[in-house]
């Protein structure tokens, strides 16, 4: 997700949404198991799962390409993966206090989060982009300097916007607690474009009717990886069953079924 926890929570505030999340089992998905795993070893995999196409909840379900994915890779490391459903900003404090195995959950790797937790291999090449609604002026991020740009808190999208608007070439940034009250913010008119994460501004730009659309990739460069406690002795057989799973054609598999196209390159 190229998603961060909230920085704007107090420390104190988040751990405690820690602690109250680990103690119910999560927020709505807790306890779900992998379903095709039936490994011997138990892991918690905490994702916040309401950001299609990687991870949300259909017939009161998990599913997506991350929640997939995983599943895969549990098979073949023969773990038996529980889903813990909580929110985005509770993961890295909750992997911190190893409340949760591991974490997927579209998260993008950067040097600031690995001095907190530790990485897969990168699974994902990940872009931002520019979401607008079909009948907007706005063409290109050229166009935004008196525009007001809608982001999901503590996402990379949100960064970018904020680097953009350092630059004095986007004029208000406005900020929602998830994608969808951001989505909503755009189809409502109380923003003007979204920058988000580029599969998942496709997916509802799809799901529209032609009412929002994409209109410019926005490149930077970025990977997902699968999140660990530091330290984890599940880091290398997550790696292992991973790299296989790229080589012998799942990958590509899982890509096209979720993201509905082939991966232009395989991270």
């Amino acid at each position: 997700m190229t998603r961060w926890f909230r920085r704007t929570l107090p420390v104190a505030l988040v751990l405690a949404l820690v602690v109250a999340v680990a103690s119910c089992g999560g927020s709505g998905g807790g306890g779900e198991g992998g379903g095709k795993g039936g490994g011997t070893k138990k892991v918690t995999v905490a994702s916040d799962i309401a950001y299609p196409p990687f991870e949300f909840t259909k017939s009161g379900k998990p599913v997506g390409f991350d929640i997939d994915l995983m599943r895969e890779i549990c098979k073949r490391a023969d773990f038996k993966p529980e889903f813990q459903n909580v929110t985005y900003d509770v993961i890295i404090p909750g992997l911190g206090n190893n409340l949760y195995d591991v974490a997927i959950s579209a998260m993008t790797i950067t040097e600031e989060r690995e001095q907190q937790i530790d990485f897969s291999d990168p699974y994902f090449n990940a872009d931002q982009s520019l979401l607008v609604p079909s009948d907007s002026e706005i063409k290109s991020t050229e166009d935004l300097a008196d525009a007001t740009v809608g982001v999901q808190l503590g996402t990379t999208g949100a960064d970018q916007a904020d680097e953009f608007q350092s630059e004095g070439t986007v004029g208000e940034v406005r900020t929602f607690d998830t994608i969808e009250d951001t989505f909503a913010a755009l189809e409502n008119g109380q923003v003007d474009a979204v920058i988000n994460a580029l599969p998942v501004s496709q997916e509802r730009a799809d799901q529209s009717d032609g009412r929002l659309e994409v209109v410019e990739t926005i490149p930077t460069g970025e990977q997902y990886g699968i999140a660990f406690p530091k330290d984890s002795e599940l880091v290398d057989p997550v790696n292992e069953a991973l790299a296989e799973i790229k080589e012998d054609g799942t990958y590509e598999k899982l890509y096209k079924e979720w993201i509905g196209r082939a991966p232009e390159e395989i991270p």
